[in-house]
Formats: C-alpha cells, sequence, structure tokens
C-alpha cells in the first residue's frame, strides 16, 4: 500500500499536514474527510515502503489496555506531549497489535485528527466508554487525570471480572473432570469387571448389575449423548442470542442460590464504579447511563438502567426508577439517595462499588471454601460408590470361599 504525504484544510481554514497509508488518491481523500478535513494537495512518497495495517482490529485483553492507559497517563501528566508519549509507547508495549495501533494513532494525529477520533477507529481495543472518556478529557483540557481514573477503572474491573470467573471456573472444572473419571470409568473399567464376573455363575449383587447396565447404555449410547449434549448447547447458545432468550435466561441466573446473589452484586459494582468514573470526569448523566447499561452484563439490570435513563430525562431522581425496577439492593438505593441530596453522586458511586467489589471478594474466598469439601463428598459418593458396587461381588466370593 502506498504512503502519501498529504495537505490540507479543516472546517476552520486551518492548513493540516500529515502522512498517511491509502490504496489510492480517492481512498486517501475518503479518509482525512472522517476526520473533518479537505484534501488539497496529496504525494506519493518515494522509496518508502508502507506500514502494514494488518492485525490492528484484534482483540487486546484489558489489562494490557490498563497498562496502556496508565503509562500514557504518566508520561503526559509528566509534561510530554501526546505524540511523542504515543511514539515511546510504541516501542516499548509488550502487545505486538498494541503497539502497531499505538503508532497507527500516532501517524493519524500528527495529521490533524483528536485523539478520541483515533480511538474510535479500534473498537475492540477502546470500547464506548473510553472514547467519551477521552473526550471529556480533550474537551476539558485534563487528559492526564481522566487518563489516569480510565487505568484505575479498567484495573478495578479486571479484578472484580477475575473474581467472578475463579468462582464459576472452579465448580465447574471439577464437574468435568468427575464426569470425564466416571465416564472412563463406565466405558473402560466396568467392561473389563464384566467379563470377570461372567464365569461367577451366581446371581450379581443389585448396585453391580445397576452399575453394569449404566455402563452398557452409555457404552452402545455415547455418540448420541455426545450428540444430544452438543445439540442443547448450540440451542442454549442460539435462544440466549434472542432478546427475549436472554431476558428469561438472565432473570433465571440472578435466581440461583449464592451464585445469583454473586453475580448481581459483581454487577451492581461494574455499574456503579462506571457510572461514578464517567460522572467524574464530566460527562451528563443521560449519556453515562447509556454507556453504562451496556456494561452490565444481565439484560434485567441493563433495561433497568435504560427505563432509569428514560425517567430521568422526564425529571425523576435517579433513586426512583432504580427502587422500582427491584434489581439494586436496598442499600444502593438509600446511598444514591444520599449522593443526590448531598450534590455527591459520583462520590458516592465509587463508594458503593468499592464496597460490593471487597463483598464480591469476600463471597467468593466464602464460597471456594465452602465448596471444596461439598464437592469432594459428592465425587466420593459417586466414585466410591461405583467402586464398591464392582467389588461386591468380589467380597461375596471371598465370604462365600472362607
Amino acid at each position: 500500500m502506498p504512503v502519501f504525504e498529504w495537505e490540507g484544510r479543516n472546517q476552520q481554514g486551518d492548513v493540516k499536514k500529515g502522512i498517511l497509508s491509502a490504496p489510492s488518491t480517492e481512498q486517501l481523500r475518503a479518509l482525512v474527510r472522517k476526520d473533518g478535513i479537505f484534501l488539497t494537495h496529496a504525494a506519493k512518497r518515494a522509496g518508502v515502503p508502507a506500514k502494514s495495517h494488518h492485525g490492528l482490529h484484534r482483540r487486546v485483553k484489558r489489562a494490557q489496555i490498563g497498562i496502556f492507559t496508565r503509562q500514557l497517563s504518566t508520561m503526559i501528566n509528566s509534561g510530554l506531549p501526546l505524540v511523542q508519549s504515543l511514539e515511546a509507547l510504541s516501542s516499548q508495549l509488550e502487545n505486538a497489535t498494541l503497539r502497531g495501533i499505538t503508532a497507527a494513532m500516532k501517524e493519524k494525529i500528527e495529521g490533524g485528527a483528536r485523539f478520541a477520533e483515533t480511538l474510535q477507529d479500534y473498537p475492540n481495543c477502546f470500547d464506548e466508554l473510553y472514547v467519551n472518556l477521552v473526550v471529556a478529557g480533550e474537551e476539558g483540557g485534563m487528559l492526564d487525570t481522566v487518563l489516569m481514573r480510565l487505568a484505575h477503572y479498567i484495573e478495578k474491573t479486571e479484578k472484580l471480572r477475575r473474581k467472578v470467573k475463579t468462582a464459576l471456573i472452579y465448580p465447574s472444572s471439577i464437574i468435568v473432570v468427575a464426569v470425564g473419571v466416571v465416564l472412563v470409568l463406565l466405558l473402560f473399567v466396568i467392561p473389563v469387571f464384566q467379563r470377570m464376573f461372567a464365569g461367577f455363575g451366581k446371581a450379581l449383587p443389585l448396585p453391580t448389575q445397576i452399575v453394569i447396565g449404566l455402563s452398557a447404555f452409555v457404552r452402545a449410547s455415547i455418540f448420541y449423548i455426545a450428540a444430544a449434549v452438543a445439540a442443547g448447547a448450540f440451542a442454549l447458545k442460539k435462544y440466549y442470542g434472542t432478546d427475549n432468550g436472554r431476558r428469561r435466561i438472565d432473570r433465571l441466573v440472578l435466581k440461583i442460590p449464592v451464585i445469583g446473589i454473586l453475580l448481581q452484586k459483581a454487577s451492581v459494582a461494574r455499574v456503579t464504579r462506571t457510572l461514578g468514573t464517567l460522572l467524574t470526569s464530566g460527562v451528563s448523566i443521560l449519556e453515562s447511563l447509556t454507556i453504562v447499561a451496556k456494561t452490565a452484563g444481565n439484560r434485567i439490570i441493563e433495561e433497568s438502567l435504560i427505563t432509569a435513563r428514560a425517567d430521568i430525562s422526564s425529571g425523576k431522581s435517579i433513586s426512583e426508577p432504580l427502587k422500582e425496577s427491584g434489581v439494586f439492593p436496598p442499600m444502593t438505593i438509600q446511598m444514591i439517595q444520599v449522593g443526590e441530596a448531598t450534590g455527591a453522586l459520583d462520590t458516592m458511586l465509587n463508594k458503593i462499588a468499592d464496597f460490593y467489589e471487597e463483598d464480591v471478594d469476600n463471597m467468593v474466598t466464602n464460597l471456594t471454601s465452602l465448596l471444596e469439601p461439598a464437592i469432594m463428598v459428592v465425587l466420593g459418593v459417586v466414585l466410591g460408590g461405583l467402586i464398591i458396587a464392582m467389588y461386591l461381588p468380589i467380597f461375596q466370593l471371598g465370604t462365600v470361599v472362607g
């Protein structure tokens, strides 16, 4: 792809210059037009290989985005211009995709684009929340402060996400391993005992007969069982992709004992943290609620926030519709009411987020402690029951011989 040196004018008539890669002059004109610039001159740079932008739209882990944001904030706060900060980061970031994106953003800013505009070109890395906060930071002249808030927000939400993920993955992985062990016993171990018991010439104990019958059924139907499980998972995923399906499943998830409470608290922490960060950075309450609804992670909570936004636009306070939704805990509603009354809603929202993040942390620790012995008991009963059922005939044979 050729590299062009271009010159143009923005809507205020100011001259803008830059260097961009584009397939043709027409494509270049369209690219700069997106930034509000009218192209007046373009010339190919001879002998300069164009930088490849292949792979720059891959998804980057949020933890890497957090590191990038904190480092950029520190550099700008130290007095380094934005372009030089991006140039320094483009050579030292560990993630290759993020290095390429940083270099590409530097080029666009040198060409006259605003930082927030360049972020919009990479939605897989920088979401709507990120872009809106950067816009507020640029307009308010406090980009370094906003970036530091963003870094803090990303780190907090990532820590919360890891905690919830740990709480859900641990029992799931143990159950998967247990199912795998049971299948190995039924498919390969039990048939060996069955052939050995065939010559006993005596009726087998009932538990042994049940286990042998179960083994025969699983061996005869294993492919049908696997197909049924795969089809069920596929159908559930498709159903969850529909509005009605996601709403029903998300409502059921919130009603699951312990897990539902954990997910509700995690969602409340994420929502209040996001809303508090947006309000602190100067984003309006209505625009903030639109963004926050997309980060809720649960359709029921998302819809309650959208309803709250509509009610607020008609003159209600934020606590009223949230209370009517019945999704948010009473303590959250009361603290929001206090925040509205004192004019410190953003501060109160961050305090709510701190409380629920710590509460989720404690719940995950307690849940893990309680699940470990419970899972061990279940595994002991299932696996121990299978083994005892298969050894009963041997014990009986030993008694007869004795």
